[in-house]
């Protein structure tokens, strides 16, 4: 898709130092819409706010529903004021107290995802303690640590009857992420397909809804091999437009949604000349910028050199290395700079998911463990207690 307006130097540095991330919301808003525009109004989407948890605020009129994997994405949900209807619980943990909190509070307005036979027992029996009844979606596993062994699918279903406490509204799918291959796709939506025609022949169950998540590619390194966007969801749409199955489909995205609105501004502090190398030293790190796919440091992302005034003609290749103080921080080797200079700014494009966590610590707003110290004379001795990093991740701002 073609790249959108971002906001220049001079208007991100009047009002912040760097390092710093900029979220477009003018840029996100219309991807959304773009997405929306291709894949046509019946099929609807679900953010993975994962990707990035600081806009779930911000599109609340864009997007159809909100992934939400865990109770510190879902207290950002809560301050972000985002519509209950909208929140589909998922997650592969799912703490009892917490799961129980949320039924009692919000009662049927959500639709609950089930990962495991244990999950689905309890929210049922929340629900049934509430005397309510909510909406769950089964994710049937692909091979992997998530979701349901098919069999014991088919099994929840057959005896659905007997769960008071739940309506299975349909079946959940996710296996990958960053694929860009119509067949891989068109294999994933056949199993599916073929799923929901079981339980409805065998067990006389008929699906309101697919959720699917695609994995769509996002291309963050230049020079890449060419890749037609668009191109790729209208094929997708074709592929769904086949299916027999004919209830409302949801795609979950993240990455896909999120990734091309954000840019990340880290400045030169130091350079040097080791073994006829030139090093950029930046205020930033690799706990800071991470692309996907990156290898070490090998492939070149888009960028921007940003320059309070131009010097000198001459351009040169540059390894950039973070502050963090070990060899591992390198963000990008041989970056093609123009004259660089201490001061410079580098402008990281296409960091909009999962870069601003800063590190795996801060993914999915999850709390920091407590620390203990240890000694045979003293036993236990707290250092840091419990922290939730949802807070960090997420500031309600002037009521919005």
């Amino acid at each position: 898709m073609k790249m959108l307006y971002r906001p220049n130097y001079q208007e991100i540095m009047s009002t912040t130092n760097t390092p710093a991330y900029v979220f477009d919301i003018d840029v996100l808003k219309e991807r959304i819409q773009k997405i929306k525009n291709l894949l046509g109004k019946n099929v609807h989407l679900c953010y993975a706010m994962k990707a990035n948890p600081f806009v779930v605020g911000n599109i609340k009129d864009a997007i159809d529903r909100y992934e939400v994997c865990s109770p510190g994405e879902f207290k950002i949900c809560e301050r972000a004021k985002v519509p209950m209807d909208k929140v589909v619980l998922s997650g592969v943990y799912k703490e009892e107290n917490d799961t129980k909190r949320i039924v009692s509070t919000y009662k049927d307005a959500i639709v609950y995802t089930c990962e495991s036979v244990r999950q689905f027992h309890l929210i049922n029996e929340a629900a049934i303690t509430n005397h309510i009844c909510v909406r769950v979606l089964l994710r049937v596993t692909t091979g992997n640590q998530f979701g349901i062994d098919e069999a014991e699918l088919c099994q929840l279903v057959k005896d659905r009857n007997q769960y008071t406490g739940v309506r299975i509204i349909g079946i959940q799918h996710f296996s990958g992420t960053q694929r860009k291959k119509l067949s891989k796709y068109q294999e994933e939506l056949k199993y599916a397909d073929d799923l929901l025609s079981k339980l409805k022949v065998e067990y006389g169950y008929e699906a309101e809804e697919l959720e699917f998540g695609p994995g769509f590619y996002v291309e963050y390194f230049k020079d890449a091999k060419p890749y037609d966007e668009e191109e790729l969801l209208k094929g997708f749409k074709e592929l769904l437009n086949n299916m027999n199955f004919k209830g409302q489909i949801t795609l979950e995205l993240g990455r896909f949604i999120a990734a091309t609105c954000g840019t990340y501004y880290t400045k030169i502090v130091d350079m040097k000349k080791n073994n006829d190398i030139i090093w950029c030293i930046v205020n930033g790190g690799m706990h800071q910028i991470n692309y996907f796919g990156q290898m070490m440091a090998m492939k070149i992302p888009y960028y921007r050199q940003l320059k309070a005034q131009e010097t000198g003609n001459e351009e040169v290749k540059c390894n950039i290395s973070g502050s963090l103080c070990t060899v591992n921080d390198n963000i990008v080797k041989s970056l093609s700079l123009h004259h660089p200079e201490i001061g410079d700014i580098i402008e990281f494009q296409n960091t909009g998911a999962y870069c601003m966590y800063e590190g795996i610590s801060l993914f999915l707003s999850r709390d920091l463990p407590k620390i203990y110290l240890y000694d045979k004379q003293e036993g236990l001795t707290l250092m840091r207690d419990t922290f939730e990093t949802n807070v960090l991740n997420y500031k309600s701002i002037g009521g919005r």
